[in-house]
């Protein structure tokens, strides 16, 4: 096919010629339904520059059958299937029994529940199923047959909920409706690009037809590099943290044993925290070495100390805990996982922390932080997602008080601009006491919680080697909540993950929080 300026030539002809026998405007999708969206926006880009034509773009949704809606549309619907199966056996069938007539495991069991909540289907005294009616009428397999034919249906309620079951996905078309321009001819002039010396010599320029320049181009795109709009308000918390003397921890270890995750924060391995519907397990391997298994000397000794202590800790109590005294399994405490905080980080820290000595022969008041990828194994919504980032920091100091973590809290958050705390008292399994941290929202007009914190358990702290008058302060928050609010995002699945919109991420300035 021939090309002018990159645009099929038999194109931008094919449509001056449609408008010319047409009594008024054309539409695209009818004059050229084999063309590409590209293709006809590309024609009429070049015909309209040179006002001979002028279009509408129009834009409408269709309604498309997914597989499980095609399936309904050819054989019926699950509970009418269902139905139809009890009622030709007319003495009732069982379970396995529907599941054999109908030849589908996941339609017998959608239909049976379907079936139920429609009365179509009851059950007898001897368990099995049966059909409480003579007969129906499938409203799903009508609705899916009149959006086949269609691409719609006249009821939206309908198209929603067929929606929400996943028997049809909306597809977006674009149309274009086309008029002729002031200009409008049968044939393309050929444009002059260039004035040149020979035109001007010889007069040809005075007949030419010079193409016009386009003074509002904003010229190609760069396409340069943009920092995620997480990133960009990590940095910041990371100036918050390094301006009041904190070092930041290496977060690089993702899987974590049950031991750093778990078990050395004082959670029971019988805790809901630890069960599948809430935390990955890692299935290969299975199971991670002893802590400081592949250590040596003191280094070893330190580490095994540090293993009985917890396992003590836990089936009866030690250090002036009484323990949550029940049989602890080495095993369980082996498991892999995905961590779901970085407090497994800070842990290990602080046991590090316990064989340093300071210039008074024990360990030295430290500050850590860490902001990481954690995991979670959430329903994922609005608000949630199986993996966001943690913002965490602890601190190590002697004959510290709850009084001075709630000033120190103060202190954090009105950096980033936050001020008007309230504390809650709350429970964590490693934190005595512990403190939910609220501000008052004013968009929404009311306190909303930003944070946990807490100061770490002494059996937990005595456990590494510390000692008994070193306290530790602990506070968490998530990187995604602040991020949602600077930005205003409502859904958290806009701003990480599949469904993040580059030009959000170019566009949006660096943020800067509002500090005292």
């Amino acid at each position: 096919m021939a090309t002018t300026d990159g645009v099929p030539q038999d194109l931008s002809i094919q449509t001056l010629h449609a408008l010319d026998k047409a009594s008024g405007p054309i539409l695209s999708a009818e004059a050229f339904p084999k063309s590409t969206f590209t293709e006809i926006k590309a024609a009429l880009d070049r015909l309209a520059s040179r006002e001979m034509v002028t279009y509408e773009t129009q834009e409408r949704d269709e309604y498309l059958l997914e597989p499980e809606g095609e399936q309904i549309a050819t054989n019926g619907s699950h509970e009418a299937r269902v139905f139809e199966a009890l009622r030709q056996a007319v003495e009732g069938l069982t379970v396995q029994e529907i599941e054999k007539a109908i030849g589908d495991k996941t339609v017998s069991k959608l239909g049976q529940s379907k079936a139920f909540k429609e009365k179509w289907i009851s059950r007898t005294k001897d368990g099995k199923f049966k059909a409480a009616t003579d007969s129906i009428k499938d409203v799903t397999l009508e609705q899916v047959q009149t959006v086949k034919a269609t691409r719609t249906h006249p009821d939206p309620k309908i198209l929603a909920e067929l929606k929400k079951r996943k028997l049809v996905r909306v597809q977006k078309i674009i149309s274009f409706k086309i008029s002729k321009g002031p200009k409008f001819a049968l044939e393309i002039a050929k444009e002059e690009t260039d004035l040149t010396a020979d035109m001007i010599a010889s007069g040809a320029w005075k007949t030419a037809t010079f193409k016009p320049y386009n003074f509002k181009a904003l010229g190609a795109d760069q396409n340069s590099g943009a920092l995620h709009p997480l990133n960009k308000v990590r940095s910041e918390f990371r100036q918050i943290f390094f301006e009041m003397g904190f070092e930041e921890m290496p977060t690089n270890k993702f899987v974590e044993s049950g031991f750093w995750n778990f078990d050395a924060l004082f959670v029971p391995q019988q805790h809901p925290a630890r069960d599948l519907q809430d935390t990955f397990y890692i299935s290969d391997p299975l199971i991670a070495g002893k802590p400081g298994e592949s250590s040596s000397g003191e280094e070893k000794k330190s580490y095994e100390e540090y293993w009985e202590n917890v396992r003590q800790v836990h089936e009866n109590g030690k250090f002036g805990s009484i323990g949550y005294r029940y049989p602890w399994a080495a095993e369980e405490s082996l498991r892999l996982v995905l961590r779901t905080h970085t407090t497994s980080i800070s842990t290990a820290m602080l046991h590090k922390l316990a064989s340093k000595k300071g210039p008074d022969g024990r360990p030295p008041p430290a500050r850590y932080f860490s902001i990481d990828r954690v995991f979670r194994n959430e329903t994922v919504d609005a608000t949630h997602l199986a993996e966001f980032h943690q913002v965490e920091g602890v601190i190590a100091d002697y004959n510290l008080t709850l009084g001075g973590l709630m000033e120190f809290m103060d202190i954090f958050f009105g950096k980033m601009g936050i001020t008007d705390l309230r504390y809650k008292p709350a429970y964590n399994p490693y934190t005595e006491p512990s403190l939910e941290i609220f501000s008052y929202h004013k968009g929404l007009g009311k306190l909303v919680e930003i944070g946990n914190s807490g100061m770490f358990r002494p059996e937990m702290l005595q456990s590494m080697g510390l000692p008994a008058d070193m306290r530790v302060y602990g506070w968490g928050l998530s990187l995604e909540r602040p991020t949602m609010i600077k930005y205003g995002i409502s859904n958290i699945r806009e701003l990480l993950g599949h469904k993040v919109d580059l030009n959000f991420i170019q566009r949006n300035p660096a943020v800067r929080l509002d500090k005292d």
